[in-house]
């Protein structure tokens, strides 16, 4: 705050001021946002959203608030981050009043580095698991299965209702108690992997494999991330690729299963009534900002190391491009499973769409994004004059220990209670649509919208649409707090499984991660207002003028005319070379 009012320029921008890094190349930027689109949002939520909501038809509001509001915001982080040359916390020096918004993007990041590791760490112990020779959930051989476990359904010999009490197969089992039959897939993830207990108030014994697989993980994504953007754009066109490798090899051997069209086409068809309830374009808005990874300053720190003069413009629309169609692409690969499943159990394609078992977890990439995005943000706090050759290392290093600390709540027998508090409050849409909100406003009527297109202009070459413009001022904050609101009232407490509901003391508990972040907004405003002098207007002034960085000056200069067409100690010379300064 200090710098804005001794002529805006931040603090270690002087002698001795650490020039910030680039990408070695352009592509390692798209081919990074790329990595960071193949996630949960695009691979587990967007179908199981697609089917619920209608099919083919969500596609329609999906679509619309794509371009009202996910292309918008998503051009407005990379675009800001590009141009202030930092993380998420020293971008907002652009409005400095507003710095609460990259607190608490920090705060959501955090949080889902905590969490989603988790589901990495669930897929590298089935890795490891599938080395045996005989799969552990192929059979129902194990100690973990129940009297319930079935390794082959005869459904198709039960479809007559006078063979109830009829014993089928070589299962000793009658067709009624067929129907209350497990797959070892289930038992193996409930029983073995979970070994869940019976509520969040029970945390049991921890699971020492599981720990193992964490802490490997863990370790795997330090060594990933400790040397910064020069290293990670090294793995990241592997990291990248992949996940569309092996989900077109799904999707090739899952169209081949018995099922597979059917599972397709529950899908995709759609369901037209499904238009008209609110929830649908609700449901469409929160995906939006989950799979965008909009509000997690991510984004932010991945533009901070482009070149000034990006074309982020265009990139905004072919990386929203690439996220969307993941999006709909892995709808057909889980889908072809799930009705393969489905068959062999001999049930609704939605009773095992809901059962949540399908669990699939590619980008290991999306989790180093998330830690770097994190540790941008923190290292920029520290200006040059704080320089330790080991800086960086050390700030992963204790990001990596604190958040494995806080993981070992989840690898307990109660840690799937704790993993869901973490998914449903911490970083929620209702975080995602707060902050995406507060980002539209402190742009378009702080700093002001067509003052952002001049400068996305200098960076690019030309000024984007002004559909952007219209959109940050107007349509997108509008969209944001209208979602926002029907979360809100539409409010239900959470459960696991449709059957477990979660304690009062467990919903507080939520309420407090997911207002940990959101308060960090209005409650930094206030600080600094009132530690401000002078009147509301003067103190208003003082901590909305930018501070810019050094960059900044150096592009800037070129809109003042040429020094060196002035004689030396003019008054004229000595008032450029101050705005200049400025």
């Amino acid at each position: 705050d200090g710098a804005a009012a001794k002529g805006g320029v931040a603090a270690g921008a002087g002698p001795g001021y650490q020039e910030r890094e680039t990408w070695t190349r352009q592509m390692d930027f798209i081919m990074s946002c790329v990595g960071f689109a193949v996630g949960l949002g695009n691979v587990w939520r967007f179908p199981y959203l697609c089917y619920k909501n209608g099919g083919g038809v969500f596609l329609i509001p999906y679509l619309l608030i794509v371009f009202v509001g996910g292309i918008p915001i998503f051009f407005l982080e990379i675009a800001l981050g590009q141009f202030m040359k930092a993380g998420s916390i020293n971008v907002w020096n652009i409005a400095p009043l507003f710095k609460g918004l990259g607190y608490a993007s920090m705060v959501i990041v955090f949080f889902c580095n905590t969490y989603y590791i988790m589901v990495l760490a669930w897929g590298f112990y089935y890795l490891i698991k599938s080395f045996s020779s005989t799969l552990p959930w192929s059979t129902c051989d194990n100690d973990w299965n129940t009297a319930s476990c079935i390794e082959i359904f005869h459904h198709q010999d039960c479809k007559n209702a006078s063979l109830a009490n009829t014993t089928v197969g070589g299962s000793n089992m009658t067709c009624a108690e067929l129907a209350d039959g497990r797959s070892p897939i289930i038992e193996f993830w409930e029983n073995k992997v979970l070994n869940i207990s019976s509520g969040l108030d029970e945390p049991g014994n921890l699971n020492w494999e599981l720990m193992l697989c964490l802490m490997a993980v863990w370790v795997l994504v330090y060594f990933c991330v400790w040397k910064g953007v020069k290293s990670t754009g090294k793995i990241v066109y592997f990291t990248a690729t992949f996940p569309y490798v092996v989900l077109i090899i799904l999707l090739v051997r899952g169209v081949t299963l018995p099922g597979a069209y059917d599972g397709i086409m529950y899908y995709v068809k759609p369901d037209w009534s499904k238009l008209g309830e609110a929830q649908v374009w609700i449901d469409a808005g929160t995906q939006i900002f989950f799979s965008y990874a909009i509000g997690l300053g991510a984004l932010t720190a991945l533009g901070s190391y482009n070149r000034f003069n990006n074309d982020c413009y265009k990139d905004a629309f072919v990386l929203a491009l690439i996220n969307s169609g993941t999006s709909f692409f892995a709808g057909f690969v889980v889908f072809s499973i799930l009705g393969f499943m489905a068959a062999e159990q001999g049930v609704d394609i939605s009773q095992v769409a809901e059962s949540g078992t399908v669990r699939v977890s590619f980008s290991l990439y999306l989790q180093f994004v998330g830690v770097e995005g994190f540790i941008t943000g923190i290292l920029d706090l520290f200006p040059g004059k704080y320089y330790h050759r080991y800086k960086r290392e050390i700030a992963v290093a204790i990001c990596c220990l604190l958040c494995f600390i806080i993981d070992l709540s989840m690898v307990t027998q109660g840690g799937m209670y704790v993993f869901q508090l973490f998914d449903y409050y911490s970083a929620s849409g209702m975080t995602l649509l707060w902050q995406a909100f507060w980002e539209c406003i402190v742009v378009a009527w702080v700093y002001g919208a067509d003052r952002f297109m001049d400068d996305v202009a200098r960076m690019i070459g030309y000024r984007p649409f002004p559909w952007m413009k219209w959109c940050w001022s107007f349509i997108t904050p509008c969209v944001c707090m209208g979602i926002f609101l029907f979360h809100l009232v539409n409010y239900k407490p959470l459960t696991y499984n449709n059957d477990y509901v979660y304690p009062w003391w467990g919903e507080v508990i939520g309420w407090c991660l997911a207002l940990s972040s959101m308060l960090c907004i209005p409650v930094s405003l206030l600080y600094k207002l009132f530690r401000a002098k002078g009147t509301f207007k003067e103190r208003w002034t003082h901590l909305t003028t930018p501070v810019w960085g050094a960059h900044h000056l150096e592009y800037m200069a070129p809109d003042i005319k040429s020094l060196s067409s002035m004689s030396p100690g003019t008054d004229d010379n000595k008032v450029i070379i101050f705005e200049s300064v400025m």
